[in-house]
């Protein structure tokens, strides 16, 4: 049980300051500065939680990276389910509490949606959006499995690696399609959002869980294969 409260909070850590700090500086392309801010803002969430919960749950607080490692042997069904309803409340806390400070406060959301995902980056290409996810998502998950391998795993180092990795995506995806290449983070700010009265980025959603998942169950098969003798 504990790895899976685990899991929720850093989930709800992930959306309340990454997508926070994505309501506050907007990412339009016009305003690069956003986009850094942004981008820093996921990756330093990670660092944080990595050596925060890290040595509780993990530190997956994202559905595609548990899929990785389920299909890597790392865990079991059981606790795959149990970590993706716990990411999955743990986005909607997160997105709850940015509606809160948001609305409480008059502050102006600059994403229009609590931060959540969307498909205007590629002019509304579904298919763009996919690819775009599930290349952004092989590359994270891909270095997830390579740091965190035992056969020759970055140690105390693994953290800070991922967290610049979710970055370096972020640099990229902000502009295509608001980075998610995580389940959760699209799940939670796309169902507050749509309570709000937006229900624009519900009907993409599908978009930014069906495609980190690919990513994610193509990066473990590859870097099984790799890593096998």
């Amino acid at each position: 049980m504990k790895k899976y409260i685990a899991e929720f909070i850093g989930t709800m850590v992930l959306v309340t300051l990454g997508c926070g700090t994505a309501m506050l500086v907007g990412c339009d392309a016009a305003n690069g500065g956003g986009y850094i801010l942004t981008a820093l803002a996921f990756g330093l969430v990670i660092v944080g939680m990595a050596y925060c919960v890290g040595n509780i749950s993990g530190c997956h607080i994202n559905p595609a990276v548990s899929l990785g490692v389920l299909l890597s042997g790392g865990m079991d069904v059981k606790d795959f389910a149990g970590y993706v309803v716990s990411q999955c409340l743990g986005a909607l806390a997160g997105a709850g509490i940015l509606a809160a400070i948001f609305n409480l406060g008059s502050v102006k959301d600059m994403t229009g949606g609590f931060g959540s995902n969307g498909l205007a980056g590629v002019n509304g290409s579904a298919a763009a959006g996919l690819l775009v996810e599930i290349v952004l998502t092989f590359v994270f998950v891909m270095t997830i499995l390579g740091v965190t391998s035992k056969k020759g795993g970055h140690g105390s180092f693994g953290g800070l690696v991922i967290g610049l990795t979710l970055t370096l995506v972020h640099i990229l995806g902000i502009g295509l399609t608001g980075t998610s290449v995580n389940p959760a983070r699209s799940f939670g700010p796309a169902v507050v959002a749509a309570i709000s009265g937006n229900t624009d980025p519900i009907a993409s959603l599908w978009v930014f869980i069906v495609g980190p998942l690919v990513g994610a169950a193509i990066a473990a098969v590859v870097y099984k294969f790799l890593e096998s003798k």
